[in-house]
């Protein structure tokens, strides 16, 4: 859950505006990446109501302008009459969150930004064919997401063990990445690292797996007696 400064003040906002202009740099700056969900939260106080807007636009009066970020950029999942709220991050770009709490006698207003980084790569698998013999080979497809170039690391599972193989400088024009690939027994891909210049991405892709035939054993061929 994030916390940020409480800005506290009676009825009269007039001033509230310059206030907050001059606060917004030093305010902590949260981070996330697009499409993640987070908590915003302000400790609850006996008897106060509350009301979360959220703002892509750092230039207009927070204490007179509703909430003006189209759900396209950021949207509060469920209500924004909550002490605790989960906000969607939908787009990338730069934020300002604010709830005011009110009760019988103040208006408080808490002020927050919030940075939204391009979502972190990600690479899905696909094998081709997904059955073979010994000694014939497939075609591995890697498709990424996100912004090139990207760098990943591609796991080999089989009864003997685990190989990883190290692989980067992938640009879009190898998106998606094909690799041969012609193992002796059935084996299992998956790519557990993707990153390029936003992040790493450690939640591991699907895995594929490649069925491997074993040659039929020779025999002799023998004249059946009547």
């Amino acid at each position: 859950m994030i916390r940020s400064l409480y800005i506290a003040r009676y009825k009269a906002l007039a001033v509230l505006l310059l206030l907050l202009l001059a606060l917004a740099p030093a305010m902590a700056q949260n981070v996330v990446y697009q499409g993640q969900t987070t908590q915003l939260g302000v400790d609850q106080n006996t008897g106060d109501t509350y009301e979360w807007e959220l703002y892509n636009d750092s230039t207009v009066n927070f204490a007179q302008i509703n909430g003006v970020t189209s759900a396209i950029y950021a949207n509060i999942v469920g209500s924004n009459n909550t002490p605790t709220v989960s906000v969607q991050w939908n787009k990338p770009g730069e934020y300002f969150f604010k709830v005011t709490a009110k009760s019988s006698c103040t208006n408080n207003l808490k002020i927050g930004k919030m940075k939204v980084l391009p979502s972190l790569p990600r690479a899905d698998l696909d094998i081709n064919p997904k059955e073979i013999c010994v000694g014939e080979s497939a075609e591995l497809k890697v498709t990424f997401s996100g912004k090139a170039p990207w760098s990943m690391k591609l796991q080999a599972k089989d009864k003997n063990g685990i190989i990883v193989s190290d692989y980067s400088g992938i640009d879009a024009f190898g998106n998606p990445l094909r690799i041969p690939v012609n193992p002796i027994t059935t084996t299992e891909y998956m790519v557990i690292e993707v990153s390029n210049e936003f992040g790493v991405q450690t939640n591991p892709s699907n895995s594929v797996i490649l069925t491997v035939h074993p040659l039929p054993q020779k025999t002799g061929i023998y004249l059946k007696k009547p």
